[in-house]
């Protein structure tokens, strides 16, 4: 290691330093001479869109791509590091929390934390230290977490947090957090939120990737954007808006992010009625409990609600894929059908953008064109013998038309950027011809310019006459895309309202519980809407 003689001026108090950080992968350059700089004390956000190569950048500073992998240099403290592995990464203070979590599932939380370092004595585990360090390790993060449970046991929110408490257990003075409040409801983000300021003010340095611009101007110190693998901005959050963020991450100026919906609707193609889902572990708990909705010919149909509402179960159930008992009845163009199976489900023409894309989405070591024509084959190909012409000629045309960014049809899926990889799902099933779609969290962990182009084609969709229905966790985006909102409570349906009249404020207030009983559009207690404003903006 060497020592940094000529610092740069404006960074000589910073104790993070990576300079002209270039990376390439056969055929495209992901880091181009990136430049970031991170001070003690200092949560430092990194936006971009997908691929625009910030998860790059952090698996060269956590070394998961070891030097020589790549270029230029990274200085911690004035001393230059050349990390080989993950583990020279930790011994340096650097902590990455990556989307995806890294717990063991089966094992216990203390077991988690100190996973590999578990203090021994003559070559024995010394089980009551590892879960006295643990406890007092969640404790002063004012995580009430029992060091003894399975991580099985908690919610993904409560995992995220044990996450942050394993690596700190590290002694980290260097902390990445990748989308870390992608699955969190809004008080587990508060909670993060507390954790991370209190990790600030002890001097731990932070960088925070996120795709939710409001959390990163209300969190942040400094913003740096990526686009294309070049650093474009780096300044105070001060001097950012959220406009301004998304013209450099996009290059252009960008308007209204939501399109106008300009789609006529037709007769009811699809309806539910009396449904209600059993939990499959808690005898006599309803996931969903006795829900009826239709949906249109060419009309979006929201669907609203907290984290454990039931909105992704009743999607899942009515596409046969719940574990869970399921009864009600199920109409698809004014006649009764059974869905067993998702391959009922799709027989009779029904499509399903799920929420976790990369589990149940995409085979992501096959090819973009394997995965597109994944549930559609024998329609696009003929029904004995697979026509490989005709596979391919469907599979470039949906490309092409859902502008996927990838050298060909026969690019590696888990190679594409978040973005790409959603619309590849997206193909998937309108390459089965679908008379009903369901997209749940159909923009989760991609970015502006990708989430502009699927509400664009979300859209299109409507126009063309597809039936639609949307589950998402972010309100304005039920709001800006459907027609009419459905909103859930504890697996109940709790209020209804026209596009015309929907508010954010009345739509939280009937997913926290306040039910709207005047039917389509009617005013609620103003006393819950105002309650519900309020807590909007203690969270923004």
């Amino acid at each position: 290691m060497t020592r940094l003689e000529t610092p740069d001026p404006e960074l000589q108090n910073s104790f993070l330093e990576m300079r002209n950080i270039t990376k390439s992968f056969p055929g495209v350059r992901a880091l181009d001479g990136v430049s970031l700089a991170l001070r003690p004390g200092e949560i430092h956000a990194l936006v971009g869109e997908n691929g625009a190569g910030k998860s790059t950048l952090m698996k060269v500073l956590g070394g998961v791509y070891p030097h020589p992998q790549y270029g230029g240099e990274i200085f911690i403290s004035g001393t230059e590091q050349k990390f080989s592995s993950v583990r020279d990464a930790e011994k340096a203070g650097i902590a990455v929390i990556y989307q995806e979590l890294s717990l063991v599932r089966e094992m216990t939380v203390g077991e988690n934390i100190f996973l590999g370092r578990e203090p021994r004595r003559f070559g024995v585990i010394r089980w009551e230290e590892l879960y006295r360090r643990a406890r007092e390790l969640l404790l002063d993060l004012n995580l009430q977490i029992d060091p003894h449970v399975a991580i099985r046991s908690l919610g993904i929110g409560q995992q995220q947090l044990v996450e942050i408490a394993k690596a700190l257990s590290h002694n980290a003075s260097i902390l990445v957090l990748d989308e870390p409040t992608a699955a969190l409801t809004d008080s587990e983000v508060e909670t993060l939120f507390v954790i991370l300021n209190k990790l600030r003010d002890r001097g731990v340095g932070m960088i925070y990737i996120s795709h939710k611009l409001n959390e990163v101007l209300r969190i942040s110190d400094q913003i740096s954007v990526l686009r294309d693998g070049k650093t474009v901005g780096t300044n105070p959050t001060s001097a950012w808006t959220e406009p301004r963020i998304i013209a450099s991450m996009v290059g252009r100026e960008v308007g209204d992010i939501f399109p106008v919906m300009d789609h006529e609707q037709g007769e009811v193609v699809f309806a539910v009625e009396n449904f209600s889902v059993s939990d499959p572990v808690i005898t006599g708990k309803k996931l969903v409990d006795n829900v009826s909705f239709s949906v249109k010919r060419g009309e979006v149909l929201g669907i609203a609600g907290l984290m454990g509402a039931g909105r992704s179960d009743l999607l899942m159930a009515i596409f046969g894929a719940h574990a869970g008992r399921v009864s009600g009845e199920i109409q698809l163009g004014g006649r009764r059908i059974q869905i067993r199976n998702p391959a009922d489900a799709i027989r009779q023409g029904i499509g399903f953008v799920t929420e976790d894309r990369k589990r149940f989405g995409l085979v992501l070591d096959q090819t973009i064109l394997n995965n597109m024509t994944l549930a559609g084959l024998r329609r696009i190909s003929g029904r004995f013998v697979t026509s490989v012409d005709a596979e391919s000629a469907a599979g470039e045309q949906a490309m092409k038309e859902l502008r996927v960014k990838a050298n060909s049809v026969f690019t590696i899926s888990g190679t594409l950027s978040g973005g790409n990889q959603q619309k590849v799902v997206l193909a998937k099933w309108l390459l089965t011809n679908p008379r009903v779609l369901f997209l749940d969290e159909p923009t989760r962990g991609i970015d502006v310019g990708a989430k502009q182009e699927i509400y664009a084609q979300i859209n299109k969709l409507a126009r063309s006459g597809l039936a639609l229905v949307l589950v998402s966790s972010e309100l304005p985006e039920v709001l800006g895309l459907s027609d009419r909102v459905l909103v859930l409570h504890e697996g109940r349906v709790t209020g209804e309202f026209s596009r015309e009249v929907a508010t954010p404020e009345q739509v939280m207030a009937c997913a926290t519980g306040h039910v709207n009983r005047g039917g389509l559009g009617a005013p609620i207690d103003q006393g819950a809407v105002a309650q519900a404003r309020v807590g909007r903006e203690r969270s923004l």
